[in-house]
């Protein structure tokens, strides 16, 4: 039986944009702590040396994804059945907002610094990526499914603009100038942790949008029960099994989406520890690729509502393995440089392309929870990425060897992708 409710104020371009915003807002997070200027920071400044720091934040990037993907799923079958996302949203804004913000005095002169910043970044990390369950459970109730792609890739285009946006003022303001904005102390490198404030303010500010301005379908009368949350999913679980297209999307993703998380979490840490570049020039990559990967999820995001979410991705699994093997190759900076910009306009495309694909065959009723297991698959085994750089880095003494992993997961990845049937995907979603 197809249900009958209709979308929530769909294709309305104040409700999308500010919806779009929340992934704007956040971005600074990704792009800034857990990529290229906290992360670098880290290795170069808190840990003994870079290969230990390399091997240690590795570590925690790996338990923030274990944790995300075994509390995910619950947490979404817990919102769909309170009925109330936003609120599930703003518990785990607020507290990635906190602990963000404590990283900024978390200095190298403190008993078990390295420890604290890294139990920090996991309390951070985790609660920002659980936040996408509830964020992206709207989009199928604000977009039309023929515009859902192009929707999709407006919020993904404001996130890496955002994040360039909020790394250039980082830049300017925090890290490079002889006497950094504020007077910010350069003693212990404060001026550089104290763009963790930075990123804690841009959060706060331009999340709010989103609790303003978009609506939500409150379910009247409903109790938030703990066992009614897991008998609820123990039904879905129970019937998941019919929804075949969905599973092996899953499945793909839960691999190809190793490779996305292993390259955010060390490219930043590549680019210095292999090709010399100074925690300035990092910055300036990031900023460009963040340029590039705004502008593909833009611009491809009509292309993913032409050709289908399936091909989309399929075509960036191609190119990001193409770019990849260029980036372990590669002899000089102008060739990363190149790599990096290939990487850049693909990840994002296959991003949106993931998450547009994932809400048309996605269930009504069971948006949040069924997103939870979207947020599960992309984490439950995104340990492995980094824990297998990590090895290859130690075990060869070479950061080529840790990023020529990254290669075998965007290769399986896409041999299995390959088997989804999108419109059969689509077509049990609507009779649910």
């Amino acid at each position: 039986m197809t249900s009958s409710a209709p979308p929530l104020h769909c294709d309305v371009p104040r409700v999308i944009l500010s919806w779009a915003l929340y992934d704007w807002a956040n971005s600074a997070f990704a792009t800034i702590v857990a990529t290229f200027i906290y992360s670098t920071y880290f290795t170069q400044a808190m840990a003994p040396d870079e290969l230990t720091g390399t091997a240690w934040w590795s570590r925690a990037v790996a338990l923030s994804s274990l944790l995300t993907a075994l509390v995910s799923p619950i947490l979404g079958a817990a919102a769909d059945r309170s009925g109330s996302h936003k609120r599930f949203l703003a518990v785990t804004t607020a507290v990635s907002i906190g602990a963000t913000a404590l990283l900024a005095f978390v200095s190298p002169s403190v008993p078990h610094a390295a420890l604290l910043a890294l139990a920090l970044y996991v309390v951070a990390d985790f609660t920002f990526e659980t936040g996408y369950v509830f964020y992206n459970a709207f989009l199928p109730a604000i977009a039309s499914p023929e515009r859902i792609g192009r929707v999709s890739g407006y919020g993904w285009g404001l996130g890496y603009v955002g994040g360039i946006v909020c790394m250039g003022i980082a830049l300017v303001g925090f890290v490079q100038p002889e006497v950094p904005w504020f007077g910010l102390s350069k003693v212990e490198g404060f001026n550089v942790r104290a763009v963790n404030l930075l990123v804690a303010c841009w959060f706060a500010v331009f999340a709010l949008p989103l609790f303003l301005f978009v609506p939500e379908r409150r379910i009247r009368g409903v109790r938030l029960e703990i066992t009614g949350v897991f008998r609820g999913m123990g039904r879905t679980l129970r019937t998941i099994g019919g929804y075949r297209e969905m599973r092996k999307f899953l499945l793909a993703r839960l691999v190809f989406n190793d490779g996305l998380v292993t390259v955010f979490a060390f490219g930043g840490i590549y680019a210095a520890g292999t090709f010399g570049m100074t925690l300035s020039e990092v910055i300036v990559f990031g900023i460009v690729l963040n340029l590039v990967s705004g502008l593909g999820a833009l611009a491809f995001g009509f292309l993913d509502d032409r050709i289908g979410g399936k091909k989309m991705i399929m075509l960036t699994l191609v190119a990001l393995s193409v770019a990849t093997a260029m980036a372990v190759w590669a002899p000089t900076r102008a060739w990363f440089w190149t790599a990096g910009i290939v990487i850049g306009l693909f990840c994002g495309p296959n991003q949106s392309a993931s998450r547009s694909l994932m809400a048309r065959f996605a269930p009504e009723k069971h948006h949040a929870e069924f997103f939870g297991f979207f947020v599960f698959s992309g984490k439950v085994t995104s340990f492995m990425g980094p824990i297998l750089l990590g090895a290859a880095t130690t075990a060869f003494r070479s950061q080529r060897w840790g990023v020529a992993t990254v290669l075998v997961f965007f290769v399986v990845g896409g041999v299995l992708m390959a088997t989804v049937n999108e419109r059969r995907g689509i077509e049990v979603a609507r009779h649910v």
